[in-house]
């Protein structure tokens, strides 16, 4: 009995422990095209605001947007699907990345994140724009193509 409470306590927490997050899925097994960071993968993607917190400097080379969300919030539950589907449409000429501010409290407390959801619009050069609260897909289009990607 005692051996098998260990096996079964083992295989337990070998399963929790296991990750995937490279090619994290959705609940219909498709791959998200928008990848999730923690404070350190934002330090070294987006930008580093412990060694230089007074200016913005983007450390990467695409316009990128920074979805800070919940998972228990309902309006950022309506915004994923849509980031997922501009993600897939604009391909490689941006990248979104999603930040849990639930796991990922000092992130989220850096950029004085007190609404959810709220997006960091960053352009390759010039300064990020953030926006709070959910947006339809047109509106992101819209601020994608003007902000990230210069069209008019």
């Amino acid at each position: 009995m005692k051996r098998l409470l260990i096996a079964m306590s083992i295989a337990a927490a070998l399963t929790a422990c296991t990750t995937n997050a490279q090619n994290k899925t959705d609940k219909n097994n498709k791959t998200m095209k928008t990848i999730e960071l923690d404070k350190q993968q934002f330090i070294e993607k987006v930008f580093d605001y412990e060694s230089n917190p007074t200016t913005w400097k983007y450390e990467g080379t695409k316009p990128a947007i920074v979805d800070f969300y919940a998972t228990w919030c309902r309006p950022c539950k309506m915004v994923a699907p849509i980031l997922e589907e501009l993600a897939e449409e604009y391909g490689d000429s941006i990248v979104i990345y999603k930040v849990d501010t639930d796991r990922q409290q000092e992130l989220a407390a850096a950029f004085g994140i007190r609404s959810i959801p709220s997006l960091l619009f960053i352009p390759v050069q010039g300064q990020p724009q953030m926006v709070q609260g959910a947006m339809g897909k047109a509106d992101f289009r819209k601020i994608i193509d003007s902000v990230l990607l210069g069209k008019e």
